[in-house]
């Protein structure tokens, strides 16, 4: 609960107040206990020594240095436990010991004292100096002791006080005063004070803590209502939390199997959400996530209820329809809100949103079944081309089924050695000349067959099951190219979720090293789409495998993302024409143009240029008479596993290069499952 600053200062203020107050009534009474402990050790002082100047006979011979005589003597024995004096000694005019009280009880006094008796090793000139002065100036010198286990009073003074007879300082006396019982009663009375005055000023606290609740309890209760607010709602947008949601769609159901209102769950999702946040920044992102939720209220009626899930992942509960055509108008209009533009600071942009809905009662009546299904409805729709709103239908639960099976399946592919890699030959441009192989992955399934990349890399990024597949093909295509004849490379796609990781390269140092593959030939394709994230990431780990001899291959350049700023960013040694642009050379004039550009440009970059999809003899034609350096596809050679291989009828040139006698003819279209090794694929 949050309190205002004026009542925290004034509370403050008070609380200082009081303890100020304390600590200098503490103060004040522990001064005023010693000055009255000082002030009574000297006037017992000087009454001593004044009485003992009266009193006790030939003392100013004695302080003349002229010895005690017995009646002197007897007179100080008298005067050794008088008013509270339990010790005392005599000194001359120059401060030099000439008797000390515990001597009296000897049967003959010493005839001379030491500088050090009854004064302490080391301190006797300073000490005699000290009592000379006080002598000489007549004024008494007063000192306040404590001490335990040393045979003497707890608490006692030691005062020096000039000894004087008719106006003429004789000497001086050390009286030693005993306080024990002035210093109890002083404590006794500091402690009643005390208590009474705690008393007081807790009084007066409890008076002030009473006033200041007083002018606090309405910012308390105005911080309740918002802790209370803030448990049940999100903080950023206002709409409900999910707790909250899920508590709301539970009394939902239950009221409506109780003759309640019927309702639909629409669960929403704003579209490309995640290029904005990473575009601009979590800013503008927050500022598209509060306008969409007042936008998504200002769509519903009264009674109906909006919550955001977490994310960009909002539902809303519509209450009294029952039917497809009642949620129709609604969905239609959320999906139009959500689409108009959004003004952030300068830039306006735009997001839209996809709707999935459930029918409580048709599709489902328990509330995470009901959500569940709303969920596949907007799978559905997002998978439609997004912008839209799709209701649940039951084949979606079989497709789900089976996606479901399919992750499972693939979470356990490699452990069960249904994972293997065919190779496709990679020619120069004279279609003679064998440069290498790419990698391309193959799933066997042992219910399914042969499931094609395509149908199953996604579903891998999706799951997190890329890393360990990716690893598994980059380690398997380096044992195996190993065994070729030193010349051939072989390419080996990286999918994007590889880059998210932060040992790729060792990763790659670590299988080029256990197969023992020369860098120089391995050669690693990435596709455009990785460098529009991260992009600095990424470029210093593509950096540091050129380092190494490594070639970088930028995949289906002229598709997509291209964009020139990559290859002037980052050498790249290759770039690979997508199969798109090969099967279109003999059909459109504008391809030929588009082949011949991207080549120009990349030759006078100093980077190879590879044609994917050759597959006709005149194709091939065309990419040579453009100066393609690299043909790959069916009519020079259809992908094999390693073990078929033989390289039979190929033969070294005279650059090195391993070349076959004469090339393939045949002309085979296609197959789905020849997608390149991890290579990625677009999410729905």
């Amino acid at each position: 609960m949050k309190m205002r600053s004026a009542d925290w200062k004034i509370f403050t203020l008070w609380v200082t107040g009081l303890a100020l107050a304390a600590v200098c009534l503490v103060w004040v009474l522990r001064a005023e206990s010693k000055r009255q402990l000082e002030q009574g050790g000297e006037q017992s002082g000087l009454r001593w020594a004044h009485f003992a100047s009266r009193t006790v006979p030939d003392l100013e011979a004695a302080f003349a240095g002229q010895g005690i005589t017995p009646a002197a003597r007897e007179q100080l024995s008298r005067l050794r436990r008088t008013d509270d004096v339990f010790r005392f000694k005599l000194f001359d005019r120059l401060g030099n010991l000439i008797l000390l009280s515990d001597d009296l009880d000897q049967p003959t006094l010493p005839s001379a004292y030491s500088a050090e008796d009854g004064i302490g090793q080391g301190a006797a000139a300073a000490t005699r100096f000290a009592i000379r002065d006080q002598i000489l100036a007549g004024k008494p010198y007063f000192e306040l002791k404590r001490e335990t286990g040393s045979g003497r009073p707890a608490v006692y003074s030691e005062v020096y006080v000039p000894v004087q007879r008719d106006g003429k300082v004789l000497g001086a006396v050390q009286v030693f005063v005993d306080q024990t019982e002035l210093a109890r009663n002083a404590e006794s009375a500091f402690v009643r004070v005390a208590g009474v005055v705690a008393a007081l000023l807790l009084v007066l606290l409890a008076v002030a803590s009473y006033q200041f609740w007083m002018r606090l309890r309405p910012s308390l209760r105005q911080a309740e209502t918002r802790v209370r607010y803030m448990a049940h709602h999100d903080v950023l947008s206002g709409a409900l939390n999910r707790a909250s949601f899920n508590e709301m769609l539970k009394q939902a159901a239950w009221r409506r199997a109780e003759g309640g209102p019927a309702f639909a769950l629409l669960c929403i999702d704003l579209d490309h959400f995640k290029e904005v946040n990473d575009s601009l920044g979590h800013a503008a992102g927050d500022e598209v996530l509060r306008v969409a939720t007042q936008r998504l209220k200002a769509c519903v009626r009264e009674g109906d209820q909006v919550a955001r899930l977490g994310g960009d992942e909002f539902a809303v509960v519509l209450l009294g329809v029952a039917s497809v055509a009642a949620v129709t108008p609604l969905a239609q209009r959320i999906v139009e809100a959500l689409s108009q533009s959004y003004d952030v600071g300068d830039q306006r942009l735009r997001c839209g949103g996809s709707v999935g809905v459930a029918i409580h009662g048709v599709d489902a009546t328990d509330p995470d079944d009901l959500l569940g299904k709303a969920d596949l409805a907007l799978y559905r729709a997002k998978a439609q081309g997004r912008g839209t709103f799709s209701f649940y239908d039951v084949a979606m639960d079989q497709q789900m089924q089976t996606r479901r099976e399919l992750t499972r399946d693939l979470r356990d592919a490699i452990a069960a050695n249904q994972m293997s890699l065919h190779y496709q030959p990679l020619y120069g441009r004279d279609a003679r000349t064998l440069i290498g192989y790419e990698a391309l992955l193959r799933w066997q399934h042992p219910k399914r067959g042969n499931i094609a990349p395509v149908e199953f890399i996604a579903l891998a990024e999706e799951t997190g099951v890329i890393d360990a597949i990716g690893v598994w093909v980059l380690r398997r295509a380096c044992t195996e190219a190993a065994g070729w004849p030193a010349p051939l490379t072989v390419a080996v796609n990286l999918s994007a979720m590889q880059f998210a990781s932060d040992n790729l390269v060792q990763l790659v140092t670590q299988a080029l090293s256990d197969a023992g593959l020369a860098p120089e030939r391995l050669e690693l394709e990435i596709t455009e789409s990785l460098l529009m994230n991260n992009t600095e990431q990424v470029m210093g780990v593509l950096r540091s495998l050129s380092a190494m001899g490594i070639s970088i291959a930028m995949d289906d350049f002229g598709t997509g993302y291209s964009s020139l700023a990559y290859l002037w960013r980052f050498p790249f040694d290759k770039v690979k024409i997508d199969r798109a642009f090969t099967h279109n050379l003999g059909h459109d004039a504008k391809v030929g143009v588009i082949v011949h550009s991207i080549i120009s440009l990349a030759h006078s970059l100093d980077i190879r240029v590879n044609a994917e999809g050759v597959e006709t003899p005149s194709q091939m034609a065309a990419l040579q008479d453009r100066g393609c350096d690299e043909l790959q596809g069916f009519l020079l050679g259809r992908p094999g596993p390693a073990d078929g291989l033989t390289h039979a009828g190929w033969v070294v040139a005279p650059d090195g290069a391993t070349r076959r006698a004469e090339p393939r003819e045949s002309l085979i279209d296609s197959l789905p499952m020849d997608w390149p090794a991890s290579r990625p694929a677009p999410l729905v």
